[in-house]
């Protein structure tokens, strides 16, 4: 409960994101974006904008290791399972040196650990997914331990078959995707215990397009870790991890009976370590590394599989990385907490070294009454080229001599309040500036036989605003009301003439009001309510034509227009849901879920897409989000 009060930290139970409304599934990162200060792209992604940063500025770790892509196709929902998750720890800001890699946030996730005492078992079926888990005790000998195991596939083939039958355009030939957790835990002795976590997750999608073309698309996770936490003494112990992650993706478009190709791998094996020593009361010392080997083996290949040469870009880019940190946290009085640490960073494509500094403050001037703020340098090394289409087509690429990393300045400050034993109030406020952005430059066509600077456009930009949460963990009515204002700025040269812009993830006012409702002992109704600042996008201003361009053959249309010079109307959606539990049949516990989602059926819009007509006509078709209400029915037995 400490941890979870301090400045930027946010925590969600499982239940809480079984419970929540939402498309077609319980998800994570859906449950995370109704927290201030968490913004959302579109109904249809799971991406965490967090305080204006984007996907990429955010470190996502399960069991200490890092995920690189944590979205399914189409990104209804994240890699996560609900039911093989215990923790979820989302950290907005201003977090503390045992963390790094990123410039805005981090998200720590635990897998279960298995129950000790005796065997047990959850199974799921909905729309778009069945899920099954089991944990329990685990005994070698006389030293006891625990294991749990999950899984989750998709079941769309019997509703996608229908849709092919019918011959409805857009229907893929071929979508399917599963989930796989396991943890085994292990006490060695009663001073030792060790643990060991593994991931799985696979997307296969295929999409017929115009007559005989085709789009195909495989791609996933996997992850491993082995956890050693050692206890010297009551006073001091450490925690060492061996990771590997890897993430690999393989789109293939055929077009006009000719294949283009892509590949794309990331392997990560690190190796971190952590040491944390409390003398007494008042102190509390951590110290600790990570260190590793990040490698992306990239390749774009056009034409028959037997040509030696239709790779245009083949190649392998690795790189070392190490990072050490210290960190103390002092109590002078049992008024104020002061926790100062440092972080270095070094990474060996350009021989980049980098200090961070941190440092976070806390004032208690009554028991309910917490005052807040801090400070902290962030360095990231990486970037992602982000494809706006499928997360299969992302491609993460790292600094260089010549493309430094990228850094951020965040100051935050807040005020935590317990207005009675059940009723938190919270309010924060940021500010971070963000410099030395790199990102790939969309205007090089062709990345082959280029130098590997001239890839990217380098910019800088910051983020500002406030942060209203008021939350009623207890009672048969609880919930939570959560309000954000505010801004997000980006500038890049050539853009907007290098003046700063909106991004598409800046929402000026963001609401949600979550609301939970136990009707009797069986009966528990849900409801969530959002409203949010339409997203930026570019609004065509006017157009032009250039009658000799290309080689005097035809005229060529060229848009003339401010970058992200408009806004989208509002975006706001009500769900609803209802829940029956009790005995299956005497053997066990279950759950019925009754969900609408998009009640009163808002069409929020997702894009606009603009036709040119002869005589200077524009005509603009609205994309929408959720176009009807959207029923979702699931069916969960706990034995």
């Amino acid at each position: 409960e400490e941890e979870v009060r301090r400045l930027g930290v946010a925590q969600l139970s499982t239940d809480l994101v079984k419970q929540l409304p939402t498309v077609l599934e319980p998800d994570v990162f859906r449950s995370l974006q109704l927290l201030p200060g968490v913004q959302t792209a579109s109904d249809f992604s799971t991406g965490l904008y967090i305080r204006g940063g984007s996907p990429d500025q955010t470190l996502i770790l399960l069991d200490r290791n890092t995920v690189y892509s944590p979205g399914h196709i189409f990104g209804f929902f994240s890699v996560f399972n609900p039911d093989a998750i215990k923790d979820v720890r989302l950290y907005k800001g201003g977090y503390p040196a045992s963390y790094g890699g990123r410039l805005g946030a981090v998200v720590d996730i635990y897998n279960k650990d298995g129950n000790r005492n005796t065997i047990r078992g959850t199974a799921s079926l909905g729309l778009l997914a069945a899920r099954a888990m089991v944990e329990g005790p685990l005994q070698v000998g006389a030293q006891k331990g625990s294991f749990m195991l999950a899984a989750r596939r998709s079941t769309l083939e019997p509703v996608l078959a229908v849709l092919e039958a019918q011959e409805i355009d857009g229907t893929p030939s071929r979508f399917n995707f599963y989930d796989i957790n396991g943890k085994l835990n292990f006490d060695a002795s009663p001073d030792d215990r060790l643990s060991l976590a593994l991931y799985a997750g696979h997307d296969v999608f295929a999409l017929p397009l115009l007559e005989e073309d085709t789009l195909d698309v495989a791609y996933g996770n996997q992850i491993l870790s082995l956890n050693w936490t050692h206890l010297f003494s009551n006073r001091l112990f450490s925690n060492f991890t061996l990771a590997g992650s890897r993430f690999s993706s393989a789109p293939t478009l055929v077009a006009g009976s000719t294949p283009f190709d892509r590949r794309n791998e990331v392997y990560d094996l690190s190796v971190k370590g952590s040491f944390e020593w409390v003398p007494n009361g008042r102190h509390a010392l951590e110290a600790g590394f990570w260190s590793g080997l990040f490698t992306v083996d990239f390749r774009e290949c056009i034409g028959p599989q037997l040509a030696l040469d239709r790779c245009g870009v083949d190649e392998q880019l690795s790189a070392l990385y190490s990072a050490a940190y210290l960190q103390e946290t002092f109590s002078p009085s049992p008024h104020w907490m002061v926790r100062v640490g440092v972080r270095t960073s070094y990474f060996d494509r350009g021989s980049y070294l980098r200090w961070e500094p941190r440092l976070a403050l806390e004032y208690r001037p009554l028991p309910r009454v917490r005052v807040q703020a801090g400070y902290g340098r962030y360095y990231q090394f990486l970037t992602l080229s982000a494809s706006e289409f499928l997360t299969g087509f992302d491609v993460w690429l790292p600094a260089d001599e010549g493309v430094p990393p990228a850094f951020s300045d965040q100051f935050v400050a807040g005020v935590k309040t317990s207005l009675t034993e059940t009723l938190d109030l919270d309010v924060e406020g940021y500010y971070f500036s963000l410099h030395d952005l790199f990102e790939t430059n969309h205007l090089v066509p062709d990345r082959a036989g280029i130098q590997y600077v001239d890839r990217f456009r380098f910019g800088k930009g910051y983020a500002y605003g406030a942060e209203v949460l008021l939350r009623k963990a207890a009672g048969r009515l609880n919930g939570f009301l959560g309000y954000t204002f505010g801004q997000a700025r980006r500038r890049f040269p050539g853009v907007r003439d290098g003046a700063y812009f909106a991004p598409k993830h800046d929402r000026t006012h963001d609401l949600t009001l979550f609301a939970n409702y136990e009707v009797g002992r069986r009966w528990r109704l849900t409801s969530v309510l959002k409203f949010a600042t339409g997203q930026a996008y570019t609004r065509p201003d006017a157009q032009y034509e250039l009658p000799g361009y290309p080689f005097d053959a035809f005229p060529f249309e060229v848009l003339q227009t401010d970058f992200n010079n408009a806004r989208l109307p509002a975006y706001h959606r009500l769900d609803l849901g209802a829940a029956r539990t009790g005995r299956f049949f005497g053997f066990a516990e279950y759950e019925l879920l009754l969900q609408v989602l998009n009640v009163y059926n808002r069409r929020n819009v997702w894009f606009y897409l603009f036709e040119f007509k002869p005589g200077g006509i524009v005509e603009r078709t609205t994309i929408p989000q959720l176009p009807v209400p959207l029923p979702n029915v699931s069916l969960t037995l706990k034995f």
